[in-house]
C-alpha cells in the first residue's frame, strides 16, 4: 500500500512539474468602439490568432479604447490592446489627469502600428472652417478620458482654447457623435482614428461636411508624440483637398504576465499577416514592420524583442 501511494504521489508531482504542451491559452483582444478602426483590426487579429496559434481561444472586446484598454491590461483582463502613443506614455508615467491613478508597470509593447489622424469634421451649415471657429459651437470630444478625448484637450490647448470656450461639449463615441450631427444637434466632432474611419465615411455620404485643418504650427506647440500629417483629398465624400492635421502613432501592447513564447507568436503573426490587416481596414495598409520596434514609451515585451532580433530590427 505504501509503495503504491508513494508511486502515485511521485507520478502526480512529475506531472505537475512538467510543462503542459497542450494547455489552452486565452487571448482577449481589447479594441475600441465598433465604429472605429481598432475594432475591425482587432477582429482580424483575433481570427489570425485563433487560426494560427495552436490551442488558443480568442475573444475580441469592444471598449472605450486606449485608457480603458491599458487599465484592463494592468488588471490582467486582456492579453493584447490597441492604444494611442500619448495614452501609453501617460499610463507608464501614472498621470492621474489622463485617467491613470498609478503607474501601469505591467505594460509591455508588442509593436508600433499605424498613425491615428486627428480628424475634426464639422457640418457645412455650422460655418466652422478653422479651429478658431469652434469657439461657441458644440463639439464631441470622444468618450471621457479616452485616447480621443486626451487628444481633444491637447489640440484645443495648442490652439489657445479649452472646453470652456466651446458652446457645448459632448463626450460621445464616434457613431453617436455622427448621429447627433445628422440630426443637426451637434456642430462638429473630433475623432482620433485611422484614415477612412467608418463613422466619418457614413457622415460624409449623408451630409455636407468640412474637414477642419490643424496647422503645423499648432502641432509643433504640442510636440511628440504628435506629428504633422495630411488627410489626403477624397478620403471622405466632398473633401476635395488635402487637409493638414496632427497624427499620433498607435501601438499594440500586452502584459508582462503573457509568456515570452506567446508574445513572440503574437508579434510574429501581426507583422507576417499585414495583407489580412489591410483587407480588414484601410489603416492596416499603414502598418510597417520596419517601424514596429521603434519609439514606444514602454519597454518591448521579451517575446517581441526575440522576433525583432530575428528580423534584424534590433541587434
Amino acid at each position: 500500500m505504501k509503495r503504491t501511494f508513494f508511486g502515485v504521489a511521485a507520478a502526480l508531482a512529475l506531472a505537475a512539474s512538467a510543462p503542459c504542451a497542450h494547455a489552452q491559452s486565452f487571448i482577449n483582444v481589447l479594441t475600441g468602439g465598433t465604429s472605429g478602426v481598432y475594432y475591425p483590426l482587432g477582429v482580424a487579429i483575433g481570427k489570425i490568432y485563433g487560426d494560427k496559434i495552436p490551442n488558443v481561444k480568442t475573444q475580441v472586446q469592444a471598449t472605450k479604447a486606449s485608457v480603458e484598454n491599458l487599465i484592463l491590461l494592468q488588471q490582467g483582463r486582456g492579453e493584447l490592446a490597441f492604444t494611442l502613443g500619448d495614452s501609453l506614455k501617460a499610463a507608464w508615467n501614472g498621470e492621474e489627469e489622463a485617467g491613470f491613478k498609478t503607474k501601469l508597470d505591467k505594460l509591455r509593447t508588442i509593436g508600433a502600428i499605424y498613425p491615428n489622424y486627428i480628424q475634426i469634421v464639422a457640418t457645412t451649415e455650422s460655418g466652422i472652417k478653422t479651429l478658431a471657429d469652434l469657439k461657441g459651437k458644440s463639439l464631441s470630444v470622444g468618450a471621457p478620458k479616452s485616447g480621443t478625448e486626451l487628444n481633444s484637450r491637447a489640440i484645443l490647448a495648442a490652439a489657445g482654447m479649452s472646453y470652456k470656450d466651446l458652446g457645448k461639449v459632448e463626450y460621445l463615441p464616434f457613431a453617436e457623435s455622427v448621429d447627433l450631427m445628422k440630426n443637426r444637434q451637434l456642430a462638429a466632432t473630433l475623432q482620433s482614428a485611422g484614415l477612412g474611419v467608418a463613422s466619418l465615411k457614413d457622415l460624409s455620404t449623408s451630409s455636407p461636411i468640412t474637414v477642419v485643418s490643424v496647422p503645423k504650427e499648432t502641432v509643433d506647440k504640442i510636440g511628440p508624440p504628435f506629428i504633422s500629417a495630411i488627410i489626403p483629398a477624397n478620403t471622405y465624400t466632398g473633401q476635395d483637398k488635402d487637409v493638414p492635421t496632427a497624427a499620433v502613432v498607435n501601438y499594440l501592447v500586452t502584459s508582462s504576465a503573457v509568456s515570452d513564447d506567446l508574445a513572440y507568436q503574437m508579434t510574429k503573426l501581426i507583422y507576417e499577416s499585414l495583407p489580412e490587416l489591410a483587407n480588414a481596414h484601410a489603416a492596416g495598409k499603414e502598418i510597417k514592420l520596419e517601424t514596429a520596434a521603434a519609439g514606444s514609451p514602454v519597454p518591448l515585451h521579451p517575446g517581441a524583442i526575440r522576433y525583432y532580433k530575428e528580423k534584424g530590427l534590433i541587434k
